[in-house]
């Protein structure tokens, strides 16, 4: 069964937001990581058999002082939305004679008679 992790950790500047973004992504089981909270401050995980405490101890140990908010199941208004959003995508029909440049070849003129001592350069 699919999981909510929030795990509010002190993120001061971008880099240790994108820090611990990726060590949250590299994780097994994650299957979306996203930032909340006014200042970006809190890391929302959802996935599949992730153990939150070792997710807890992994970003305190990497980026800074971290704190466990909330555990729970994803509800199914949650799984719904990106259904929604995919029904909203608009596709565009290209045309089909559009114009092709020419392959680039390879205009070079070739010695046919050329003496060995000679230097070509």
């Amino acid at each position: 069964m699919k999981q909510k992790i929030v795990i509010k950790v002190e993120m001061t500047c971008d880099k240790c937001r994108s820090k611990a973004m990726a060590l949250v992504a590299a994780t097994v089981g994650v299957d979306s990581v996203a930032l909340a909270g006014d200042s970006k401050d809190q890391v929302v995980v959802v996935g599949d058999g992730v153990d939150s405490v070792k997710l807890t101890t992994a970003l305190r140990k990497k980026v800074g002082h971290a704190q466990l908010v909330q555990v729970g199941d994803v509800k199914k208004e949650e799984e719904k939305k990106p259904a929604e959003a995919a029904a909203a995508v608009v596709e565009y029909a290209y045309p089909w004679h559009y114009y092709q440049y020419p392959p680039a070849g390879a205009y070079c003129y070739q010695q046919y008679y050329s003496p060995p001592d000679t230097c070509w350069m």
